[in-house]
């Protein structure tokens, strides 16, 4: 039986992710139709990807961009031009196998939900929607039965080498951390940390906020939090360990002492060929691990006191309610504020302890809470980022 191909919407097509998964779609044809595309309003990319790709649909989320997407795609026949944030919400609702979430930040949250309730198989790379809305988005992926495949390296590794049938025999699980470009800075040095500096991650490629996260280690603390929702532990059962070679993406310690790893080169198309094919496997064109060569593989202990975000995001984790919602929100401004060189390096955190300091976390729980709190945390940070310098 020849099986029909796999249809695939990709929100945040023109970031790292999102070109990641158009090389592998273009890769396999046979496998694999495009539904939908969307991006925020990088229309030279998108109409690019759109013309070699043949979505049914194409969307840009900035309402502005609509004239430049017309006259880069228009007239093409089956192909359907949007823009704005209902487009997005759309592009996530159309009738596609598998969603692609990877729009950065909080506002990939509305779309994700948008696909998680009509059941898709959701590849997920946008880890912001779990730690705004986690409770809310894994109890309706359980009412519509939509199936969770991480994205990120550190969940697809821990997806593929946890036992669900025995998730009981589970002592703990091992995010790996590569530590990012300042691992061995002094606080002192970090403070003429640049935005050039921060975004040269040393082992993967990535967008600019991506990496700052890296830099600071949040992006870790938000991976603690996600961690949490995907796979159901309690706080304390999920240990970050700082890898700085990036080889061994993460690791499932049992009760009787075995610890389970799973291990490949930094390259972002192995997991996302994992969330494409799921259950099975795709052929990807990365470059194969060698152990020999890399001869040596070495872990520590990461250091909360040079990067508090750790420390943050746990903190958040315990408290529950919106604060992890106020952490997240909090972080976008203060990463772009650093971006802008309105803030140092240091100050990212420090403001992020300061918004959950000053707001309170408690009661929001449905979307409309959570997103209202998330623009009192963009607005407080924001302030602060302004009296910072």
């Amino acid at each position: 039986m020849v099986e029909e191909p796999r249809s695939v919407t990709i929100l945040g097509s023109t970031g790292s992710v999102g070109a990641n998964t158009v090389e592998l779609v273009a890769l396999h044809p046979d496998k694999f139709r495009v539904e939908a595309l969307v991006a925020n309003n990088s229309i030279f990319i998108l109409a690019e990807q759109a013309r070699k790709l043949k979505p049914r649909f194409v969307a840009v989320a900035d309402p502005a961009a609509y004239g430049k997407l017309k006259e880069a795609l228009g007239g093409i026949p089956g192909m359907e031009l949007a823009a704005g944030p209902e487009a997005v919400i759309a592009a996530a609702q159309r009738p596609s196998d598998v969603v692609i979430a990877a729009i950065v930040g909080a506002a990939g949250l509305p779309p994700t939900l948008a696909a998680v309730r009509r059941g898709a198989v959701i590849g997920l790379a946008n880890k912001e929607t779990l730690v705004c809305a986690g409770a809310l988005v894994m109890a309706e992926a359980a009412k519509a039965k939509a199936v969770m495949v991480p994205v990120d390296s550190e969940h697809s590794a821990i997806f593929q080498v946890l036992d669900e049938a025995n998730r009981c025999s589970v002592e703990k699980i091992i995010l790996t951390a590569s530590g990012g470009p300042f691992r061995t800075k002094a606080l002192d040095e970090m403070a003429a940390v640049t935005p050039e500096m921060a975004v040269a991650h040393p082992n993967w490629s990535m967008g600019a906020k991506i990496s700052v996260d890296s830099a600071t280690m949040m992006n870790k603390g938000l991976e603690v939090i996600e961690a949490f929702h995907l796979f159901g532990l309690a706080e304390e059962k999920i240990e970050v360990l700082v890898h700085p070679q990036s080889v061994v993406h993460s690791m499932v310690s049992y009760l009787d002492g075995s610890v389970l790893a799973q291990l490949g080169t930094p390259d972002m198309r192995t997991p996302i060929s994992l969330a494409l094919a799921w259950p099975k496997r795709l052929a990807t064109p990365g470059k194969r691990l060698d152990l020999a060569t890399i001869g040596q593989l070495t872990f520590e202990a990461p250091d909360e006191t040079r990067f508090p975000a750790l420390r943050l995001a746990r903190e958040a984790l315990r408290t529950q309610g919106g604060a992890p919602t106020i952490l997240n929100a909090a972080n976008e401004v203060a990463v772009q504020a650093f971006l802008s060189r309105r803030i140092s390096f240091l100050d990212i955190a420090r403001i992020v302890g300061d918004c959950l300091e000053r707001l309170p976390s408690g009661g929001a729980c449905d979307l409309d809470g959570l997103l209202a709190l998330d623009r009192e945390a963009r607005i407080l940070a924001s302030d602060l980022c302004g009296k910072a310098i």
